[in-house]
């Protein structure tokens, strides 16, 4: 009986690794201090690198995962998975969105499928519920094929932020920043405590505000 369920864990595993085309670009985690975690992205126009132009993070705690933006295709979020299977099993708990733009988002479903909730600052569904969020999601099905397909799909949040709060996680302090519209239709950023890390999205780019 160990042997089959065994086996039939592989086998999950095995089938869910080939829905996403595997990136040739690195995805790497990096350790940034205690439990926080970056995976850096390439400086580029947004169909470059395949679409890996966008910073993400993650902080693991010991009631679960806490991640910070999605990166810009499934495969991309999938190889970021990877990243995190190395360090923790923990289960993937909260994906805090920066703000719902292409780049940032399209590797969502990844997470949603390990059953992390999605919270997202106010005027996501302003994005959601306008035309561009469908007419980009189809020319980049073409111009980052085969790593965005016609199985990627807009992940709707679970949970809309619209002022600054604070929650806990398996010992860990978090707090989240709204700001507005900032550099999108909604903004906001994540710190961890503990760690005294900020992960800040969009709003602070290298070399300007």
């Amino acid at each position: 009986m160990k042997i089959l369920t065994l086996l039939l864990i592989l086998l999950a595993f095995s089938v869910q690794a080939e829905e996403y085309e595997a990136v040739d670009v690195e995805v790497k985690a990096q350790k940034l201090i205690g439990d926080a975690y970056y995976v850096p992205g390439m400086s580029g126009a947004a169909t470059e690198y395949e679409g890996f132009i966008s910073n993400a993070g993650f902080v693991v705690t010991n009631e679960g995962v806490v991640v910070f933006d999605a990166l810009g295709t499934p495969s991309l979020a999938h190889a970021m998975l990877g990243e995190i299977r190395k360090i923790t099993d923990q289960p993937i708990k909260i994906v805090v969105m920066s703000h719902y733009h292409a780049d940032h988002l399209y590797g969502l479903q990844v997470f949603k499928d390990e059953g992390a909730q999605v919270w997202a600052p106010k005027g996501t569904w302003d994005y959601l519920d306008s035309e561009t969020a469908e007419t980009l999601l189809d020319s980049r099905r073409t111009a980052l094929f085969p790593w965005v397909t016609d199985d990627t799909y807009l992940v709707k949040p679970d949970r809309i932020i619209d002022q600054d709060i604070k929650f806990s996680l398996g010992g860990h302090e978090f707090m989240i920043n709204y700001f507005g519209k900032v550099h999108s239709d909604g903004d906001m950023s994540l710190l961890s405590v503990k760690d005294q890390t900020l992960y800040s999205g969009d709003i602070i780019f290298e070399g300007r505000l």
